[in-house]
C-alpha cells in the first residue's frame, strides 16, 4: 500500500542505544495527536482488545547534530506537524519540566537528540533529504 504522507523520526547517532529508544518513544506518542494517523483498535480472535497503532510505516533515521538541526529548519520552514526531543529532556522527570527546557531556548540553540515530522509524502522527503535509515 502507498501512501501520500510519512512519518520520519530522526535520532542523533552519538546517543547511547536507550537514549535512542527513549527519544524515538516519546517522538511517536507525539506524533500519534495528529489527527488522522491513528488507526482502530485491534482485537484477536480470542475477543482481547488492543490498542490503535499508526496507520502508516513509521520511518526511523538517525543523523548528526548537524543534519538534524538543518532537518529541523526546513521542517519549519514547511510548517509540518513536528515534535522536538532536546537533550535537557534527559534531566527532566516530568512532562511539565521537559516543556520549560524547550521553551528556554531559542529555535536555533535547541540542542536536539530527535524529532519527528509529519506531512505530505513528498515534502518531507525533501525535508529529511540526506539523511540515513537507523540500522
Amino acid at each position: 500500500m502507498r501512501f501520500d504522507t510519512k512519518i520520519g523520526i530522526v535520532v542523533r547517532d552519538d546517543l547511547a542505544a536507550w537514549q535512542r529508544l527513549n527519544v524515538t518513544a516519546f517522538l511517536a506518542g507525539a506524533i500519534a495527536t495528529v489527527p488522522d494517523v491513528v488507526g482502530e483498535p485491534y482485537e484477536d480472535a480470542s475477543g482481547n482488545a488492543y490498542l490503535p497503532t499508526f496507520r502508516q510505516p513509521v520511518l526511523v533515521y538517525e543523523a548528526d547534530a548537524a543534519a538534524i538541526a538543518g532537518a529541523h529548519a526546513r521542517a519549519l520552514a514547511r510548517g509540518f506537524p513536528l515534535a522536538v526531543y532536546i537533550d535537557d529532556m534527559f534531566k527532566t522527570g516530568h512532562d511539565a519540566a521537559n516543556r520549560a527546557t524547550v521553551k528556554a531556548r531559542e529555535a536555533g540553540d535547541l540542542p536536539l537528540a530527535g524529532l519527528a515530522v509529519h506531512g505530505p509524502k513528498n515534502a518531507v522527503d525533501k525535508t529529511l533529504k540526506g539523511l540515513r535509515l537507523h540500522p
